[in-house]
């Protein structure tokens, strides 16, 4: 009998075949996420959909009130009268939706959280939300009515203050986002100090760049006037402090960085 040599097997193979195996079932359940979330999504804008044009007109309402008797807003496209509203739905239908979207996005990454991770993240998850509706809030009661009425004051004689409602979309969207932005400055700085990242007496000492750079902030994101400048740049730099407050209660994760509260 002729012996037959059998060439030796592939060590990696099997790992190979598993890893592939793994990603695969990564990549499905991250469709299968990312589904669920459009779908929420889609759900709560078909049933905001009737009412595309009432959500509008509470949206605008603060530059309504302050455009001077008899002027309204006007639309320089054929379909702003259409798409815009529909837009801004399509913004609140996320916003209202995103727990469905942020839980969505829990559930495909807590199987790789250590316990005290899953313990962190939740609060952080919540009370981003929740300031992030905050500080929108903030931006449609306060600053919309200032901004627009300074504005207002200052349009020149014979000149009519009409704003189109595409571009005041875009003005309101970017308002939503800087001041719901800023609203988490506290998570910003409790995640920093709880991480070890930097410690409380560092973020301390950098209390003046902050400033300066709410400052800049300000001035870049909002428009170019005093008022609405200080209604941002004031609120970051309370925040941030209101962040250094509680941060004294959070115990840095000293064993990876080796940083500690003083």
């Amino acid at each position: 009998m002729t012996n037959t040599i059998l060439p030796p097997p592939k060590p990696h193979a099997d790992t190979e075949v598993d890893s592939l195996t793994g990603w695969m079932s990564h990549l499905v359940e991250l469709r299968e996420r990312l589904v669920k979330s459009a779908l929420a999504v889609l759900v709560v804008f078909l049933v905001l959909l009737y009412w595309r044009n009432d959500i509008f007109t509470m949206f605008s309402k603060p530059m309504i009130d302050s455009l001077p008797e008899g002027a309204r807003m006007i639309s320089t496209e054929v379909t702003s009268n259409f798409f815009v509203p529909l837009k801004f739905v399509l913004w609140v239908s996320f916003v209202l939706a995103l727990p469905v979207v942020l839980h969505q996005v829990w559930a495909f990454v807590a199987p790789g959280l250590y316990q005290h991770e899953k313990r962190l993240v939740i609060p952080i998850i919540a009370s981003s939300y929740v300031l992030f509706l905050i500080g929108s809030t903030f931006a449609y009661l306060f600053v919309f009515p200032t901004v627009f009425k300074f504005m207002a004051a200052l349009t020149p004689l014979g000149v009519e203050m009409a704003t189109d409602i595409d571009n005041y979309l875009g003005f309101g969207l970017t308002m939503f986002l800087a001041f719901g932005l800023t609203f988490e400055v506290p998570v910003v700085v409790i995640v920093l100090v709880r991480l070890g990242i930097v410690t409380l007496p560092q973020l301390r000492s950098a209390r003046p760049y902050v400033i300066v750079g709410a400052f800049i902030v300000a001035a870049v994101v909002t428009p170019p006037d005093v008022a609405s400048q200080l209604l941002l740049a004031v609120p970051l730099v309370l925040l941030y402090e209101v962040g250094l407050f509680f941060a004294r209660w959070v115990t840095p994760k000293e064993a990876s960085t080796g940083l500690s509260v003083e």
